[in-house]
C-alpha cells in the first residue's frame, strides 16, 4: 500500500525541549474592545501583537442593517468569515450570497469581497486575517477617517492593507491606477 507524500509542516519556532505556560484565555463575557458609532462591537481575540503576527481573529457583532465593508480586496492577507448567529451578507468577488450561522467564506490574498447585514437582526461573525496584520488600528480609526474626506480616507485605507473599489474607480475611469 502506498500512501500519499507527507505534507510540510513549517520550519520549527519554538526550540525548547520542554513547552511553556504561554496561553492565553478570554471569557466569553468579556465587553468589546470596540463600539463603533453604529452599536457594532468588536473583540479582539488574538491580536498580530498577541499571535507575534501569525494571524488576527475578531469576534464582529453587526448591529440591524449594518453597513459593514463595501468591495475591497487586500495585498498582503487573506481574510476569513464565520458566521456565528443570524445572516450575513457576504460578496465573494462574484456575486452576492447570504451566510447563515455556520457558514464560512475564505477570500484569498487578492480576492474581492464584502459584507454586510441586510436584515432586522444583529448577526455575528468570526473574521480572521492571515498573517496578522494591526487591524485593531484600522477598526479604531476608520470611522473617523470617513468623516475627514475621501482622501485621507483612501490614504488611510491604503496605509492599512484595504483596497476599496470606490477609491480607485475614478483613476481607472481615468485609464490611471
Amino acid at each position: 500500500m502506498s500512501y500519499p507524500p507527507h505534507p510540510q509542516y513549517p520550519e520549527a519556532r519554538y526550540r525548547g525541549d520542554k513547552g511553556e505556560v504561554n496561553a492565553s484565555f478570554r471569557t466569553a463575557d468579556t465587553p468589546p474592545d470596540l463600539v463603533s458609532p453604529g452599536g457594532d462591537a468588536y473583540r479582539y481575540l488574538a491580536t498580530h501583537a498577541s499571535t507575534g503576527g501569525d494571524y488576527g481573529l475578531y469576534k464582529v457583532d453587526l448591529a440591524a442593517r449594518a453597513a459593514g465593508a463595501k468591495t475591497h480586496f487586500h495585498k498582503a492577507m487573506s481574510e476569513s468569515f464565520y458566521v456565528l448567529s443570524g445572516e450575513l451578507e457576504l460578496f465573494n468577488g462574484e456575486k452576492w450570497v447570504t451566510g447563515r450561522t455556520g457558514d464560512f467564506l475564505y477570500v484569498p490574498v487578492g480576492g474581492l469581497h464584502a459584507f454586510k447585514n441586510v436584515t432586522d437582526e444583529p448577526t455575528s461573525m468570526l473574521m480572521l486575517f492571515s498573517p496578522g496584520a494591526p487591524r485593531e488600528e484600522f477598526f479604531e480609526g476608520v470611522a473617523e477617517m470617513a468623516q475627514r474626506g475621501s482622501e485621507e480616507l483612501k490614504e488611510f485605507r491604503v496605509r492599512h492593507d484595504s483596497y476599496f473599489e470606490e477609491d480607485f474607480r475614478e483613476d481607472s475611469e481615468q485609464g490611471a491606477v
